[in-house]
């Protein structure tokens, strides 16, 4: 089939993110035998129809893959809902083309019906879409039922047919530089960090953390090796900067060391950053780091408070996140530091007690979030309907935060007055 995929995604956040999920999934359909054009939206400032026709042109779909990457852009001061700017982008093509049109993507497989709904497409794939959209495909072509296709879902319904995820992650393709997908070393002026995914799946399921709705909580691997084969072919294309967005790249310990040790031993000459959870993390391994390339580090330690890790069910100590801090900064690994404030049994002391900690560590960056987005299905969600912040019926589409009610007023004074002492700290 002629399969015109679209990555919705204008916003870039912290830096301009390649869609390499909807990659991933183009070439799946291309080894199937399915003709695939792509078209990235964040090539442009905002929407622009005329690219959107260019797509089209010549071409003529016979179904329209769209992805969602983020719902919001989690800032609870003045919160930016970007479904907005997809439904133009679903109202546009629904003017072009009576073909189906299907959503998928991060941000959609967390509201996979309220989304939908909002969106107004006909379908929507839940999840990893590198098995179902291509087992859509070969239904629709054959003109077969699609409606046991497993994480597909519909308008008004759950999903067609029992929820899964692809169990070994070495069977779905790798997309290839100068393949199926226009993949560009330069972005403006800003430097490219190719996002890669070794693992899919998250087994810690912290309090407020989405990914379990997105990936599940078993974690899938690839095989280290062609990881690094697959590395090797965008060094070779001319990349040289690279985003293990993996949730936690340390779990489990083995295979992130034997990662490092065989990208060390191919002396690609790449910089890489990568996701760290505080814990179970050794000095081997951070050398390991190091030598394959590794430059800087997000460390979400997100609190300084006992009290409050074990509130987000974190299995660290902050003496657990000093230790490791200490080990990234000796041996030169830049250290990303994040704090996520005002969840339940947040109080003043704690943040203070936060603020301090992450002081402490003498860390080369710090975010400070203040509020939490509240996400459907989590320990958060459960906990703000038992106190009254939402109630058990709202979908949670629209951002949403929780915030400690006893810290409304302080604590943006405070993130305020700590923010001006410490220019490379940033909310």
């Amino acid at each position: 089939m002629r399969t015109l995929l679209i990555s919705a995604n204008t916003e870039q956040l912290q830096m301009p993110v390649l869609p390499m999920g909807l990659a991933c999934v183009a070439a799946a359909a291309g080894q199937a035998g399915h003709e695939v054009r792509v078209l990235n939206l964040m090539s442009s400032d905002d929407f622009d129809r005329i690219d959107l026709e260019g797509a089209f042109s010549g071409f003529d779909p016979e179904i329209v893959g769209i992805s969602v990457r983020n719902i919001d852009d989690q800032s609870m001061k003045a919160p930016k809902f970007l479904l907005e700017a997809v439904k133009k982008v679903v109202d546009a093509c629904r003017s072009l083309t009576s073909v189906p049109i299907v959503l998928g993507g991060a941000g959609y497989s967390i509201y996979p019906r309220s989304a939908l709904a909002f969106l107004g497409a006909d379908m929507g794939i839940k999840g990893e879409g590198e098995a179902a959209f291509v087992k859509l495909l070969d239904r629709l072509s054959r003109k077969k039922d699609i409606s046991d296709i497993p994480n597909l879902v519909f308008p008004g319904a759950g999903c067609g047919g029992t929820s899964a995820a692809f169990e070994r992650l070495d069977d779905l393709p790798l997309p290839v530089p100068n393949g199926l997908f226009p993949f560009s070393t330069e972005f403006g002026a800003q430097k490219i960090w190719l996002p890669f995914q070794t693992r899919r799946g998250c087994p810690m399921r912290c309090s407020y953390c989405s990914t379990a709705a997105i990936e599940g909580t078993i974690l899938r691997k690839r095989s280290p090796q062609i990881v690094v084969d697959s590395v090797c072919r965008f060094v070779e294309a001319g990349f040289a900067n690279f985003f293990f967005v993996d949730n936690t790249f340390n779990f489990p310990p083995s295979y992130a060391r034997q990662l490092c040790d065989l990208l060390a031993a191919r002396k690609l000459g790449i910089e890489w950053r990568c996701i760290l959870y505080p814990w179970l993390v050794d000095e081997k391994l951070v050398e390991s780091m190091a030598r394959a390339g590794c430059v800087e580090v997000s460390l979400g330690f997100e609190s300084g408070s006992k009290k409050i890790l074990r509130s987000m069910n974190k299995r660290y100590q902050p003496e657990d996140v000093r230790a490791v801090s200490k080990l990234l900064h000796k041996y030169g690994i830049n250290r990303m530091g994040f704090l996520l404030l005002g969840g339940p049994g947040e109080t003043r002391q704690t943040v203070e007690e936060s603020f301090e900690f992450a002081d402490s560590l003498e860390l080369e960056a710090m975010k400070v979030t203040t509020g939490i987005r509240i996400y459907p299905h989590t320990a958060l969600a459960a906990a703000a309907v038992e106190d009254g912040t939402i109630s058990a019926e709202d979908d949670l589409l629209r951002p949403t935060f929780y915030r400690a009610r006893a810290l409304e007023g302080w604590i943006e004074q405070t993130v305020s007055h700590w923010l001006q002492q410490r220019p490379h700290w940033h909310s």
